[in-house]
This record gives C-alpha cells, sequence and structure tokens, in this order.
C-alpha cells in the first residue's frame, strides 16, 4: 500500500541525471579525472576522494568537476573500480619483478 502511494507519486518525475547528455558529461569528466591520475602518477597524492582514493593537488580541479557531473553513487562505484584496478595491476607487476 505505502509503495504504491509512493510510486504514484513519483511516476512522472524524470530524472535528468541518468539521460544520454548527461552520462555522457560524467564519463568525460571521469575519462579527465583518471587520465590526469596517470599523468600525475609520480607526484604525491594529498587529496583525498571517495572510498580511500588518493590524488594529487594538480587533479583537484578535475576531480570537482567529476564529482559535480556524476552522481554520488557512481562516483563511489568509478572511484572503487579504478582503485580494484590498480591494485591488480600492482598484484601482477609484483608477480613479474618475482619471477624475473
Amino acid at each position: 500500500m505505502m509503495l504504491e502511494a509512493y510510486a504514484a507519486g513519483k511516476r512522472d518525475e524524470i530524472h535528468t541525471d541518468v539521460l544520454l547528455k548527461a552520462r555522457q558529461a560524467c564519463y568525460k569528466a571521469r575519462d579527465a579525472f583518471y587520465s590526469c591520475l596517470e599523468m600525475q602518477s609520480d607526484k604525491k597524492p594529498t587529496e583525498i576522494g571517495s572510498v580511500g582514493l588518493l590524488y594529487p593537488t594538480e587533479c583537484k580541479r578535475s576531480r570537482d568537476e567529476y564529482v559535480m557531473n556524476c552522481r554520488a553513487s557512481w562516483v563511489k562505484h568509478f572511484d572503487r573500480q579504478y582503485c580494484k584496478t590498480k591494485r591488480t595491476q600492482r598484484l601482477l607487476d609484483d608477480r613479474e619483478t618475482r619471477r624475473g
């Protein structure tokens, strides 16, 4: 009963942040931020993002744009995905040097 009442009130609401143009803007901002992270990988990370992601001050502007253009849940998801990929790559690189 409560669910029906909630759904009836929200039926006409359009979430513009999940439409095509908004998603494309989000992906573009995300890619810009992560490319900045890759380019500035030699710098010491001083800023903290979601899920413990550390990034250098030089990437702060692109991070702000990324957070502004994407839903918070998407930012968290993409940050987790990036950290997981980097951790896996680091483990694989470690194994290769040990086999050496």
